[in-house]
């Protein structure tokens, strides 16, 4: 699919989606991007917002959801609606039953927790979903240290 977003399926194995997705997003702001954070449940955005208060005690991640408001003048908007007020051009899906909403975003990463058989199976299905759309896709896993190693990659022009 010529000019679709670049997909990327992460798995986690050797750290939690809490220890790994304020490490991704923080690459976003490095690189001046902005992001939004998909959910299943709008408990579930709050949740992940409190632990980007206090994931480290160095510094924090700037972001919000729908309690917080200003949806845009956050860099990083965490929400389980299909939405990006924030004119974000990175989209996090964390949990395996969202569906991605390709559409104005130039990157879309999929994290998922590759310990469970339930988000496996939905990642599987998500990547042939997206595969047969002919979009350009690669997967990521994590080895034993917790660094991202480039497995595969497919539907590359």
């Amino acid at each position: 699919m010529a000019g679709g977003p670049e997909i990327r399926f992460y798995h986690l194995q050797t750290r939690s989606m809490e220890q790994t997705l304020p490490v991704l997003l923080d690459r976003c702001l490095e690189r001046r991007m902005r992001a939004v954070v998909r959910t299943a449940e709008e408990a579930r955005a709050e949740q992940l917002a409190e632990h980007l208060w206090t994931y480290t005690q160095r510094s924090f991640l700037p972001h919000g959801t729908d309690h917080d408001g200003h949806a845009g003048l956050q860099p990083i908007w965490l929400t389980a609606a299909a939405e990006n007020p924030n004119r974000a051009t990175v989209l996090f899906v964390v949990d395996p039953d969202v569906g991605p909403e390709l559409e104005g975003y130039e990157l879309v990463c999929h994290l998922f927790d590759g310990r469970h058989e339930a988000a496996l199976a939905a990642a599987r299905q998500r990547w042939k979903t997206l595969l047969d759309a002919g979009h350009r896709l690669t997967y990521w896993q994590q080895d034993s240290s917790g660094r991202w190693e480039k497995k595969h990659e497919t539907g590359a022009d």
